[in-house]
């Protein structure tokens, strides 16, 4: 991966579909997200590569492994990081695993990142069903540290269930991102990224990333037309070296999200940090 050359570096985007069509959630949850983001087609990773390739951006993949909770099987985190490992010059391969599986999920993780080259892991709390602040986790996330990859959560609300009955039983308090506070004090060399704007914890996320040196957050989910201005202020300032470009893609085309934030009041020093620099340097890219 030629970073010099890159316009952006995308830190969240999704790989909702295997090569033999099998969807990272069950058909309702689907449905439910795909009405909320208003979305189309589901890319392949091969095709997200293409679509990537194209801007000139690269960009972080993952699925989310949610099997205790929901019941249905993940896509598997050897395909993902195979065909990243295909596109290596535009596309990174983070892994989802599972926290209810314990032991098991430690060796996963391991086994990922030294046959794998897996960049990171991605947790989404509301889905997984727990919070992230549950010890049954800690093992998973001292792997993850010793490994000296990152972890990004999921927070804020989310689209997965909205509008089903009981919001198809997910929770959305696991997602609160004070709950993440306690995972950084208890692995203070983990690198965390809170996902999203944090609705309606926005404050909360804002908290958290000032106060811990290793905490991050990730702009994607949101188009920027819509952040609240005191993240937008945050990013200008306090947290300018820790703000990161994402999409979440496809719910968010990186196109449609780059168009809106040329229209933020952001510092033009400011720009190329969110863009791509942040993400480089925290990925170990630069």
């Amino acid at each position: 991966m030629n970073v010099g050359e890159l316009v952006a570096i995308d830190v969240h985007t999704h790989a909702e579909v295997s090569a033999d069509g099998h969807a990272s959630l069950s058909d309702d949850l689907n449905a439910a997200s795909a009405k909320y983001f208003k979305e189309g087609a589901r890319p392949t990773i091969p095709e997200m590569a293409a679509h990537y390739r194209e801007r000139r951006m690269a960009a972080v993949v993952f699925t989310v492994d949610a099997e205790h909770a929901t019941g249905h099987p993940r896509i598997s985190n050897e395909e993902v990081a195979e065909s990243c490992a295909a596109h290596a010059d535009v596309l990174i391969p983070f892994a989802s695993v599972d926290p209810w599986k314990g032991r098991a999920g430690v060796r996963e993780a391991r086994r990922l990142v030294a046959d794998y080259g897996v960049r990171g892991f991605k947790f989404h709390p509301s889905v997984q069903g727990m919070a992230p602040d549950d010890r049954a986790a800690y093992p998973l996330y001292e792997a993850i540290e010793e490994l000296g990859v990152p972890a990004l959560f999921h927070t804020g609300q989310t689209g997965i269930g909205a509008g089903l009955p009981g919001g198809g039983g997910i929770r959305l308090k696991y997602s609160n991102p004070m709950l993440v506070d306690d995972v950084a004090v208890d692995f203070p060399e983990l690198r965390i990224i809170l996902a999203h704007p944090s609705f309606p914890w926005q404050d909360e996320a804002l908290a958290v990333a000032t106060h811990k040196p290793h905490v991050y957050i990730d702009l994607s989910g949101w188009s920027p037309k819509y952040f609240p201005p005191i993240l937008v202020r945050y990013a200008n300032t306090l947290l300018k070296d820790k703000v990161l470009f994402g999409s979440d893609y496809p719910m968010i085309t990186p196109d449609r999200w780059l168009a809106d934030f040329d229209k933020l009041d952001i510092k033009p020093e400011v720009r190329p940090k969110i863009l791509k620099e942040n993400a480089a340097r925290l990925l170990g890219l630069s």
